[in-house]
């Protein structure tokens, strides 16, 4: 018992001695911080109000050929609500030049025949084209023209004196989101993308620039093991880490207004368990790579990209083809967006968020001891 607690305390001593050696490293490099704790915030901000899903004030082309109030009323509920707003009148055959120049994204074209048919209870048509060379405009375009048409429609039908309810009424509640912002739903997970950033990136040009440098050497002469030199590097990196996640959650909540309904302590376990997996993947690059210009390449190719393109961070993973999915299923950052998600807007516990976490921690302890395996202690 006395022997067990002496090789812990030594345990304790010597991974303490790593620790303190690698902050003041940290100290000594203020871009260390900057990378570690400015960035991410400012990345963070210009990502958050410089990208958006939101479609409104839609340059909408209108070819009236009816010129009749009827046919204005229906212009006006289009351009009513800001949804669009008429960029230019047109004739029909011109839309096309107009969605070449980019001046318009769809186009109204009514028919001559319009108030006519209406004042004799026909259907009364009209047409909208729509540019689809951006499909996502597109559709949310062709979302809001239908929800207006329905809306217009009633309000001729109870103009005609028609003061009954339709036959079938859809009536609709988003939960989580009802007001549809894209920030609700681009910060948490670009909370994932910006940990796995400074995370691999971090560990994997600091250790990268100790086998430029040489001083490897020295720890390779010292009495500390492989493990210890390992989670001694890890762990000032590992509570960098931490103060980022807190910062990027605290101004995401702060400036996009993204709530945080369920359990904070969930959040941080989500994110420590994530932190130490990237750590460990930036560990194992830098021993791979053994330079600071080949380790940044790698942890590009290894972390981000996967992070932002695999993790559902901006494509849902189940719309995704099926090689895709699986390959997916590898990358931390996929189940740390499920999870941020669940917790930040949903409320969701550890009842139901517990395969993330466990996802994570199987990750965690393979690349941790994957690096411990080939981190040798000789110089190739």
């Amino acid at each position: 018992m006395i022997a067990a607690r002496t090789r812990l305390r030594r345990f304790a001593i010597r991974v303490g001695a790593m620790s303190a050696k690698e902050v003041l490293h940290i100290r000594r490099d203020p871009r260390t911080l900057y990378l570690a704790l400015v960035m991410p915030v400012v990345m963070l901000l210009l990502f958050g109000y410089g990208v958006s899903f939101d479609v409104d004030r839609i340059p909408l082309a209108v070819a009236d050929g009816d010129r009749t109030p009827e046919s204005r009323a229906l212009v006006d509920a289009f351009t009513r609500s800001r949804e669009f707003e008429v960029a230019a009148h047109i004739a029909p055959e011109e839309a096309e030049r107009l969605f070449r120049r980019g001046r318009a994204a769809a186009a109204l074209i009514i028919r001559p025949d319009y108030a006519r048919d209406l004042s004799r209870g026909r259907v009364a048509r009209a047409e909208l084209l729509v540019d689809g060379s951006d499909a996502a405009t597109a559709n949310q375009v062709l979302q809001k023209a239908d929800a207006i048409a329905r809306a217009a429609s009633m309000d001729r039908l109870r103009q005609a004196g028609f003061s009954g309810s339709p036959p079938l009424e859809l009536r609709t509640w988003t939960r989580y989101n009802p007001e549809a912002r894209s920030a609700i739903f681009i910060v948490p997970g670009l909370t994932a993308y910006l940990m796995a950033l400074g995370a691999v990136l971090l560990t994997a040009l600091t250790v990268a620039g100790e086998w430029e440098r040489g001083s490897m050497e020295q720890l390779f002469a010292s009495p500390v093991g492989r493990f210890e030199i390992i989670l001694g590097k890890l762990l000032p990196y590992l509570a960098l880490g931490m103060v980022q996640l807190l910062l990027v959650v605290a101004v995401g909540a702060a400036a996009f207004d993204v709530p945080i309904r369920g359990s904070l302590l969930l959040l941080f376990t989500f994110g420590f368990v994530f932190l130490v997996g990237m750590l460990g993947q930036g560990l194992l690059v830098s021993v791979v790579a053994k330079n600071q210009l080949v380790a940044t390449q790698a942890g590009v190719l290894s972390s981000l990209l996967p992070s932002m393109l695999l993790s559902g961070m901006l494509f849902p993973v189940a719309n995704m083809p099926r090689p895709l999915q699986v390959i997916s299923a590898v990358v931390p950052a996929r189940y740390l967006v499920h999870g941020l998600r669940g917790i930040m807007l949903k409320g969701a516990g550890w009842g139901l968020l517990w395969p993330d976490l466990l996802a994570m921690a199987a990750f965690a302890f393979a690349i941790l001891a994957l690096a411990t395996a080939r981190f040798q202690r000789r110089v190739a």
